[in-house]
């Protein structure tokens, strides 16, 4: 399959443009992820995937569920060796208030698109996703990012550096495509970090006990998505519907799928790395709102 190109927020437009807007505010982060870029290559499938899943994503429900899958991959990871590219990267301290901030966001993020990744994955393999439970009864959480969260602001994924362009190639060498993770084009502002972090990442990727570790996890994303509050209407049948390619959306799902609990390893060393790294206020502060004010919240 050819690759796929990513939809930037700058290109966005219409209902894509609308749905990156309220994903955005319904996640709480500044910004679209990589696997919801690549998702929006097919519009159609994208603006019924999130017409499926943001009743979920709304919730409270899936806000603990993604916290207790990124605490679970901290557990995990705990008791390796540190990486040490902390005190190895030549930073300033506005440069790791930064990085601080990059990896902040991150963590908030991840966990939240790996769940959204395992229950497209199962849906689109017909697998029922959700409890079933009545529409609107959970709580919600209150939408928009935190005020400190960092802006997501990245490198281009073509960078003229030779020495980022080397390790932006082998990171998806690495851990598989589609395209350059967003929180390693991030790291790229300050490329001497993101050297020497990879450095240290990369032979632990490759061994049998970290591939082991991210299998664990990504059936505990697939176990948690099938107990989210609502039942996720889509289908492969339902993509075909739409006139998208649903074999094309179904490769790039399973591929997103099995990165990212290995991406989420990664991070987890990452975050551990930092002596005082702080943390995102998550889960945030819920309420139970009709849908038309939840909707009105949205524009």
């Amino acid at each position: 399959m050819a690759r796929v190109k990513q939809v930037s927020e700058q290109e966005a437009r219409g209902d894509v443009e609308r749905v990156y807007h309220e994903l955005r505010r319904t996640m709480r982060v500044t910004g679209v992820d990589v696997s919801l870029r690549t998702w929006a290559a097919w519009p159609r499938f994208f603006v019924a995937m999130w017409e499926a899943m943001g009743p979920n994503v709304e919730t409270r429900a899936f806000e603990e569920s993604a916290l207790e899958l990124w605490q679970q991959t901290l557990d995990t990871t705990v008791a390796w060796d540190e990486l040490g590219a902390w005190e190895a990267a030549k930073l300033g301290p506005s440069q790791r208030f930064h990085v601080r901030g990059v990896l902040e966001l991150y963590e908030t993020m991840l966990p939240r698109v790996t769940l959204m990744v395992a229950a497209v994955r199962l849906a689109l393999e017909g697998q029922r996703v959700g409890r079933g439970e009545s529409p609107g009864v959970g709580e919600r959480l209150a939408r928009g990012a935190p005020s400190r969260m960092a802006a997501m602001e990245w490198v281009a994924e073509k960078p003229t550096e030779p020495g980022v362009k080397a390790v932006f190639a082998d990171i998806v060498k690495a851990v598989g495509p589609p395209g350059v993770p967003g929180e390693y084009r991030a790291l790229a502002c300050w490329p001497g970090y993101l050297e020497a972090a990879w450095r240290r990442l990369k032979p632990r990727i490759g061994d049998a006990s970290y591939q082991q570790a991210a299998e664990v996890l990504r059936e505990s994303a697939r176990r948690r998505a099938r107990e989210l509050p609502y039942v996720v209407t889509l289908s492969r049948q339902r993509v075909m519907a739409l006139g998208e390619d649903a074999d094309a959306v179904l490769k790039v799902t399973e591929d997103l799928e099995r990165r990212g609990t290995v991406l989420l390893l990664n991070l987890s060393q990452l975050v551990q790395d930092v002596p005082d790294m702080l943390r995102q206020p998550m889960p945030g502060a819920a309420r139970l709102v009709p849908d038309w004010v939840a909707a009105e919240e949205l524009r």
